[in-house]
């Protein structure tokens, strides 16, 4: 289907969302379209036009996410034209960097480097040679805050992913996946087939720029063992992270339960998905709004959002608050409260916010909004023992989609409205039909990163492997398996599975507010439909 391609001299612009723009290299080697994807990423997100929110280079393309009101697709064509013939790159103003790995000849740091070998006709030792004395370069980031893509993985040392990712990879890990290796930057799940541990701290977000392998940079590995490994183990702790009580912030609750997942959400926070963070943001922003709304806030001034069941706070200062949200219950000092009304909080109160009736997200806010902490720090889930800060800050007023209140109710069924994905060619054909005419349900796995879903499977045409390439909200990939995942604001920055469609803006909303068993139908649009939607949501 050719959906929104638009040919710019050796360039092609692909809408892929109503904010959207996929910038194709059809002509250039794979290196050649990933250093000119790196090149105009970083001139955007050094002149930052009006209304340009993020630039995303991938394996062989950019994204490109803007505010249509104020950035039009024309002035991006106009500006890639100009780049177009540049030898401008980014290996000329980079760094070398070494990493040190102790390669596993046990479980714990390379459980799979002995299988690996075996398939590539080497011993573990060579196996682990031969990967240290290449030279890498940082392609691009993505997966998790950090995570740096290394292209230049000898061909006989590549292999596919693992059919079943890991739920636990400890941080550190040097991973094998298709023609990339990586360094795992914290404990996360994973599928790359993993080699050695490298003892470095890849993501600090109290430092600027706050990922150690940036887009551009050569990296080499310098094999360790494990006495100089123990020494350097502690670089493998976190970084803190968390709003940070210097300055005017002020200390407001202490978590004393955390509830399902909690979190602080306000607004997306653009211009940090080059490092890999994603942008974050309320799941439910008209909630968001309407909490603020009855405080006098800015509309994204940032408010506690709670998934099914809410925390247990201890109040530590004064605060006049408001809920939002279908059907909260609520006891302040074991009393109940009512969401959509103000009341005072006072140092020593009690708060206990219980399950969430009727809609799957409520909110907690705050006179002035809550602090966020650094621009660099990326979504963080609340755990007990943590302090959340109230800020004085002013938060500048923004325009939020507004959508009707309605909530979600298990039996119920949803309309959503979807622009065709990009890679219409990658499933089988009839799959955009089964996929329109198909009834989803919402997946108890569903979480801020992806809302899974439940239903017809979507037969992928080989592999549903693709390129790396930035992810939009609202992007609905398909793995190999067919079940189709609806990525959320914590979503990878850059993902490798096939998009069968993209939700309209418009739309996320109601994702949010969309309990575990609802029912989903979809229902393709133009992408003038999506606009105009769009503009009507934030009149």
């Amino acid at each position: 289907m050719d959906f929104g391609l638009t040919p710019e001299g050796d360039v092609r612009l692909l809408d892929v969302a109503d904010g959207a723009v996929l910038v194709e290299y059809p002509e250039d080697s794979e290196q050649e379209a990933n250093r000119r994807a790196v090149v105009a990423a970083r001139e955007l997100a050094n002149r930052r036009p009006p209304g340009f929110l993020d630039a995303v280079p991938g394996a062989r393309t950019l994204l490109v996410e803007f505010d249509p009101r104020h950035f039009s697709r024309d002035r991006l064509a106009e500006a890639l034209r100009r780049r177009a013939h540049s030898g401008e790159g980014p290996d000329s103003s980079r760094r070398l960097l070494e990493v040190p790995v102790l390669y596993g000849l046990d479980r714990e740091a390379g459980p799979d480097l002995e299988e690996l070998a075996r398939g590539a006709g080497l011993l573990p030792e060579e196996f682990a040679r031969r990967h240290a004395n290449a030279d890498y370069r940082v392609a691009f980031l993505g997966f998790a805050p950090g995570f740096a893509y290394l292209a230049g993985l000898p061909e006989e040392l590549r292999s596919p992913r693992l059919p079943t990712p890991r739920t636990r990879v400890p941080a550190g890990s040097v991973g094998i996946g298709g023609p990339y290796t990586g360094i795992y930057p914290e404990e996360t799940p994973g599928g790359w087939k993993l080699i050695g541990r490298a003892p470095v701290r890849l993501f600090d977000p109290g430092k600027d720029p706050p990922a150690l392998l940036l887009p551009g940079d050569r990296v080499s590995f310098r094999e360790i063992g494990k006495e100089d490994f123990e020494r350097r183990r502690a670089l493998l702790e976190p970084a803190g992270v968390g709003p940070s009580p210097q300055g005017p912030d002020r200390a407001l609750f202490r978590v004393a339960g955390p509830g399902v997942f909690t979190s602080v959400q306000g607004a997306p926070r653009h211009g940090r998905a080059i490092y890999g963070v994603p942008p974050g943001g309320a799941m439910d922003g008209e909630a968001l709004r309407s909490g603020n709304a009855l405080l006098g806030n800015s509309s994204f001034a940032p408010g506690l959002e709670m998934t099914l069941v809410g925390p247990e706070l201890e109040t530590l200062s004064e605060a006049i608050v408001a809920l939002s949200g279908a059907g909260l219950e609520a006891r302040l000092n074991e009393k109940p409260v009512e969401s959509g009304t103000v009341w005072q909080l006072r140092a020593g109160d009690r708060l206990r916010l219980g399950p969430v009736r009727g809609t799957a997200r409520a909110y907690l806010c705050v006179a002035g909004g809550l602090a966020q902490g650094t621009r660099l720090e990326p979504p963080r889930r609340l755990v007990s023992g943590d302090m959340v800060f109230s800020s004085v800050r002013p938060h500048a007023r923004q325009d939020m989609p507004r959508q009707g209140s309605r909530a979600s109710e298990a039996g119920a069924e949803i309309r959503i409205r979807v622009l065709p994905g990009p890679q219409q060619d990658r499933f089988e054909p009839g799959a955009l039909e089964t996929f329109l005419g198909g009834r989803y349900r919402v997946s108890a796995a569903s979480d801020r990163r992806g809302i899974r879903l439940e239903g017809p499977l979507l037969a992928s045409r080989g592999s549903a492997d693709i390129p790396p390439e930035g992810t939009p909200l609202g992007a609905i990939q398909v793995p190999l398996d067919g079940r189709p995942i609806i990525l959320g604001p914590d979503r990878p920055v850059t993902g490798g599975y096939a998009k069968i469609a993209t939700v309209v803006s418009a739309d996320f909303p109601l994702l949010g507010r969309a309990l575990p068993g609802t029912a989903l139908r979809f229902a393709q649009v133009t992408l003038a439909e999506a606009l105009t939607a769009r503009a009507s949501s934030r009149e």
